[in-house]
């Protein structure tokens, strides 16, 4: 008998026998020690059916059970929301607002009254409001962080008269809005002053978060214009949130003189945050200066400083948030710093947490309470104040200082986009009892309506403002004779390779061509103190590359919210001859995993559902392209070249099937290697077809006569690994390629690197 073999098993079975009977005597001899009157038994009347049935309901409305459901229900809705928001070139937390007011008494709480009850009972929204309370908390430590300091104090000379005029008009004209609606809609028992300084600081109040996506996505950062409004923004959230901690100690005090000791309070605060724990926390991150991550430690010391910051203000009476909001300002400056601590941060704080304040304000909103014609025209006359004393305020203001009339406008509607910063507030006042459920609505409506209009309002202005000269550039690129090649990477080391593929099919064109190397970057991956180094990080290779190759290359950078539709509509745009882009791979291919993964994506895709809804696409992805190639080829309108990498380094032995006629645009881009890189191009007549065309033949025999020996027909039925093995590329039409896919040929595991070409 081979004891090693069994070995294992016996001490298994005797170790697992042994400690069962011990535990089995324990708790026989424990039983002895019960006092059976003081045993109470459960008792069960109803079936086990029945028994089971109850223990699930009780265990349905546990609070934590509800919590989480609660969650589930809120970041879908959230999401769902905001990509319909960001498919209309709208900001997605217009689409999380949206999805808060959905999910309270304005829709769900009035058409299915039911299930509202169930999921959102009254005795819940406590536990849903502290936690969204923490959410806020770690977003306003985010928008501190965000806030370029060093910028405030290079530019704010020259944004400063326009920032505090976009405060101080629209918050004159908030207090003369109060004069008007106080007696109708302030609540029983509130000061005037409190009821006007909340509604003032509501009219003034720009959501910088999203006026700084807003710039990155129109490109406007590197402008004179993007750093003006960049600068006013950021004046104007330190500005505002200093006064709202003003109003908060004013509105709770009830007068400005019972408020001085909690103001004298919050400037020592201020000072202490400044002179003392400011330099102590430069220290720490001086430490880490050069690191890629930070230690659990420091950490831990940041996280202290926010609580106790947050525990301070809100101790003194000035609320948590603006704690939060001044430790993150005085976070070091250090950018690696801030972007490692705020990737730590953002994710939960926006993606789990954010999405329940918008819900916890949805259920205060009851739209249903503007019953008639004229709370409505109230709504809309508050709406009126707020953009003219923030939109022509900020606009009037630019243009009196000197900026022409389509920037002055540009700041305008930029500065009028208020967001979630103004839902912070109106809850702040609500909390506080300052607003009523009526003109709470309103001003969330209010709040709405602004952050929506920025981007048709930007629109309308560069429409209204389009320069002749903008018109006469496009129709020279257009009538342009060059050969404009356009690639889009996502990683520099991408870049880097599309660029040697574009100069291989250019290299002796001279003035002839035209490379543009362009970076679409999904823009909740950066922050506005960044944008220059992470751009200067994505093209390190390709200017590296353009350099080594004596290439000169334009490069174009943007931030988006949707990169296939911004690719695309560039692309066809621009008047480019060819667009070069790498084949999407996903990090499941292959496995069990990334085919269940990959099934449900094509699922529950929402753009794969609309368009199959339209008519325009099937459920089921069949393509050989993964959704983001395949979407790019349904939508540009030239040619398209996807490369397929296998270390790829240059093009000197090419490698063409030719599977059909359709196939026979590939001995145009065979041609172009051939003139301008000098490679080597075997043709390969995989259906025998080239032989019997004469026109085709022609083409040949023209490309032999300018470049002997530079091109060479096969027509073997059957390629060996070697040959393929020896080529650098293959160049295969998109039709041959799902071919391909389709009949799982033998070539894809030994294939070079490949490009697949689709004509339009």
């Amino acid at each position: 008998m081979n004891w090693g073999k069994y070995r294992n098993l016996i001490f298994y079975i005797t170790t697992i026998a042994v400690f069962s009977c011990l535990m089995y005597f324990f708790i026989m001899e424990g039983q002895t020690l019960e006092i059976k009157e003081n045993i109470v038994t459960k008792t069960s009347t109803g079936s086990t059916w029945d028994n089971f049935q109850e223990s699930f309901k009780t265990n349905l409305h546990h609070p934590l059970a509800l919590l989480l459901a609660q969650i589930v229900t809120i970041i879908l809705t959230a999401r769902l929301f905001g990509w319909v928001c960001m498919k209309f070139k709208q900001p997605s937390v217009i689409g999380e607002m949206i999805a808060g007011i959905v999910l309270g008494p304005s829709l769900v709480g009035m058409y299915f009254p039911e299930f509202s009850a169930f999921l959102f009972p009254k005795e819940s929204l406590g536990n849903l409001q502290f936690l969204s309370q923490i959410g806020l908390i770690l977003f306003m430590y985010i928008v501190g962080m965000e806030l370029d300091l060093s910028v405030l104090r290079k530019k704010a000379h020259d944004a400063v008269v326009i920032s505090h005029a976009s405060i101080i008009i629209p918050f004159a004209l908030g207090i003369g809005l109060s004069y008007f609606i106080y007696q109708e809609f302030a609540p029983t028992g509130i000061q005037f002053t409190s009821f006007a300084l909340f509604i003032a600081i509501s009219m003034s109040i720009t959501a910088f978060p999203v006026l700084a996506r807003i710039v990155q996505e129109r490109n406007l950062q590197k402008t004179k214009l993007g750093t003006i409004v960049i600068t006013c923004a950021a004046a104007d959230d330190i500005t505002a949130w200093c006064i709202l901690a003003a109003v908060i100690a004013i509105v709770k005090a009830g007068s400005f003189t019972s408020s001085i000791y909690v103001i004298i309070m919050a400037i020592a605060y201020v000072l202490l945050m400044i002179k003392i724990v400011r330099p102590f926390l430069k220290r720490i991150g001086d430490l880490q200066a050069g690191k890629n991550t930070i230690s659990k430690p420091m950490v831990a010391i940041f996280f202290l400083t926010l609580i106790l910051s947050a525990y301070i203000t809100e101790v003194i009476g000035i609320h948590a948030l603006f704690g939060a909001f001044m430790a993150g300002a005085i976070m070091p400056e250090n950018t690696k710093f801030r972007t490692l601590f705020i990737d730590k941060v953002e994710d939960v704080a926006l993606v789990l947490l954010l999405p329940l304040f918008f819900v916890f304000t949805g259920l205060r909103t009851q739209i249903g309470l503007l019953n008639d014609s004229h709370l409505w025209m109230t709504a809309g006359f508050i709406i009126l104040t707020a953009v003219i004393g923030k939109f022509a305020g900020s606009a009037l203001t630019a243009k009196f200082v000197g900026i022409n009339w389509k920037e002055s406008l540009t700041i305008g509607a930029l500065m009028n986009t208020r967001g979630l910063m103004e839902l912070i507030v109106l809850n702040i006042g609500y909390d506080l009892g300052v607003l009523s459920p009526e003109i709470f609505a309103m001003l969330v409506i209010m709040a709405l309506f602004t952050t929506f209009m920025t981007g048709p309002a930007l629109d309308f202005v560069n429409f209204v403002f389009k320069s002749k000269k903008d018109e006469n550039e496009s129709i020279d690129m257009a009538n342009d004779s060059k050969y404009r090649v356009l690639l889009s990477f996502d990683k520099p080391e991408s870049g880097s390779t599309l660029l040697k593929l574009a100069h291989d099919f250019t290299h002796k064109m001279n003035g002839n061509k035209s490379i543009t190397a362009m970076n679409i970057a999904p823009v909740n991956e950066m922050h506005a103190y960044d944008m220059d180094e992470y751009e200067e990080s994505q093209f390190q290779n390709v200017i590296e590359k353009s350099h080594e190759l004596n290439l000169e290359v334009t490069t174009l950078f943007k931030a988006s919210t949707d990169i296939e539709n911004d690719l695309t509509s560039i692309t066809n745009k621009g008047h480019y001859d060819l667009l070069l882009i790498m084949l999407g791979k996903s990090m499941y291919e292959g496995s069990l995993l990334g085919r269940l993964l990959g099934f449900t994506t094509k699922i529950i895709n929402p753009e794969k559902l609309l368009n199959t809804v339209k008519g325009k696409g099937n459920i089921f992805n069949n393509s050989p392209f993964d959704d983001f190639t395949l979407q790019i080829l349904d939508k540009t309108n030239i040619p398209v070249g996807v490369l397929v990498e296998k270390d790829f380094t240059a093009a000197d032995k090419v490698f063409v099937p030719i599977f059909n006629l359709s196939d026979f645009y590939l001995l145009e881009y065979a041609k172009r290697l051939i003139n301008n890189n000098n490679s080597q191009i075997i043709i390969l007549d995989a259906a025998g077809q080239i032989r019997n065309n004469i026109e085709v033949k022609e083409l040949i025999r023209s490309i032999e006569q300018v470049a002997p020996n530079h091109i060479t027909l096969y027509n073997e039925k059957k390629i060996e690994k070697e040959f393929l093995n020896s080529q650098d590329l293959m160049l295969i039409s998109s039709k041959s390629w799902k071919n391909l896919i389709d009949t799982k040929s033998l070539w894809l595991s030994d294939i070079p690197s490949t490009l697949i070409i689709s004509n339009p």
